[in-house]
């Protein structure tokens, strides 16, 4: 697996030393012996610029190297090339990476386009809303707020946490527009998730407070 890693990490110049072992022995030997390295140098920088080195992003996303993480999404150096799974997932990756960096400018132009792009699992394009209706909500636009929440949780949220943030956001999204029956059960909707998060906790008790007290 390591040996794989380091094939994915230095393809592109090991593709162009088989290019130029090529070209050599094409010069002394002809096209056929050369054939071999021909090929595998296109394969090796078609597949750098289709593919990229994605590969090796989820171990430093698991230990939570950010740095190494940043490090490999700069050595893709045209993104528009990549297959368009791995780009929207490209895009994803910048889009929290900004998102972590405070940078929520870049953040949505990042999650807007993986979200333009699409994504072949439902959930992970379901994420990428919730992330977008959070932005939105900061930003006090409770119309795209509402409009991202809602494509979030019919496309499918990967985890009862962020399931349960996504109801809560609806929940006052609705109090806002004092449509107390639907707010009070997209809140029961949140708890019926059993949130465990410290942070997703303390909203439900804070918005306890005032739900009971309202009519519907």
């Amino acid at each position: 697996m390591k040996i794989y890693n380091l094939i994915i990490k230095y393809r592109f110049w090991l593709s162009l030393i088989a290019l130029a072992l090529a070209v050599v022995v094409n010069i002394y030997s002809g096209f056929w012996p050369a054939f071999i390295l021909y090929f595998i140098a296109l394969i090796g920088i078609v597949s750098h610029f289709f593919i990229g080195p994605m590969r090796l992003i989820q171990k430093p996303m698991e230990d939570g190297n950010v740095e190494e993480v940043e490090k490999i999404m700069k050595s893709i150096w045209f993104p528009g090339l990549l297959y368009k799974p791995i780009r929207s997932t490209y895009y994803t990756l910048k889009g929290n990476i900004s998102m972590m960096q405070q940078d929520f400018d870049s953040a949505e132009k990042h999650l807007k386009k993986s979200s333009s792009l699409g994504s072949a699992m439902p959930e992970a394009e379901g994420a990428n809303k919730l992330q977008l209706g959070m932005m939105a909500l900061q930003k006090g636009d409770f119309r795209s707020g509402e409009s991202y929440m809602r494509a979030a949780i019919r496309l499918g949220i990967p985890d009862k946490e962020s399931e349960a943030v996504a109801y809560l956001s609806m929940c006052q999204i609705f109090m806002n527009k004092r449509e107390f029956r639907a707010a009070k059960d997209f809140f029961r909707k949140a708890k019926a998730c059993k949130p465990t998060t410290k942070q997703v906790l303390d909203q439900i008790k804070d918005i306890e407070k005032y739900i009971s007290r309202m009519p519907g």
